[in-house]
């Protein structure tokens, strides 16, 4: 009977005091309904602005990609034949310069107009790749080094292998190796490490290290004996006997 008692009591005493927090909750929602409403303003609101921000990138990367896709078909379009005249129902271009001049203000208007898409990003590392192409290394050697710094590890290594190019077109092969080998170490879905071990190998044959850029092919051979790379792998070590 005691203890039925004491457990009585205590539901009765707990019963009370979720009441007295019934009340006093009540009683402050009453007293603050106004700042309840205002905070429940602010709360939609800021969900508003992250749909519609979050619309509005999508947006602009669909634009985005629209205009890159056509940028890229600019660098793919034929050079006529010398004293050719250009055919409007057949886009082409006179020189590789003049292609490269045009592709390369495509792809800044890109850059410019989506700076946060990943069209933008890409466009970047074409800036680089066109500027190279028209023989300004200041300007690709700039924007690549900036795309090779970015957190996506697919675009930054694509820009680290141009870079690595820039680099060889300049007489920095030091330079150039040290890329390859961070290439190597972390190869990505954009540059194998077959294609950086190729690389590297042939800025060792530049630079005269014939016995490093044998290690190199000898070890592509290794690594995969059945494949296309192998295969050239090979070659090369026929040509440096």
């Amino acid at each position: 009977m005691r203890a039925e008692t004491r457990r009585q009591l205590k539901q009765d005493k707990f019963s009370k005091a979720t009441l007295q927090v019934a009340e006093q909750t009540v009683h402050w929602s009453a007293e603050h309904k106004g700042k309840l409403i205002a905070g429940a303003v602010v709360v939609v609101v800021i969900v508003a602005a992250i749909l519609g921000g979050f619309y509005y990138l999508t947006m602009q990367d669909q634009k985005a990609s629209v205009e890159f896709s056509k940028a890229v078909q600019t660098l793919s379009e034929p050079i006529r034949p010398a004293g050719m005249p250009p055919q409007p129902e057949y886009p082409s271009f006179a020189s590789a310069n003049e292609r490269a001049t045009e592709a390369h203000k495509q792809f800044q208007a890109i850059a410019d107009k989506y700076p946060h898409t990943h069209a933008g990003d890409f466009a970047h590392y074409f800036l680089g790749v066109t500027s190279s192409q028209l023989g300004d290394n200041v300007a690709a050697e700039r924007e690549l080094k900036s795309v090779a710094d970015y957190h996506n590890a697919d675009i930054s290594a694509l820009a680290k292998m141009a870079l690595a190019s820039v680099y060889r077109n300049t007489n920095r092969n030091k330079d150039a190796e040290d890329l390859y080998n961070q290439l190597i170490q972390k190869p990505t879905s954009t540059v194998s490490k077959t294609s950086a071990q190729m690389q590297l190998a042939e800025t060792y044959v530049a630079d005269g290290k014939a016995s490093d850029a044998k290690k190199i092919y000898e070890q592509i051979q290794k690594d995969a004996p059945q494949s296309e790379a192998a295969q050239l792998a090979s070659n090369r070590l026929q040509e440096l006997k």
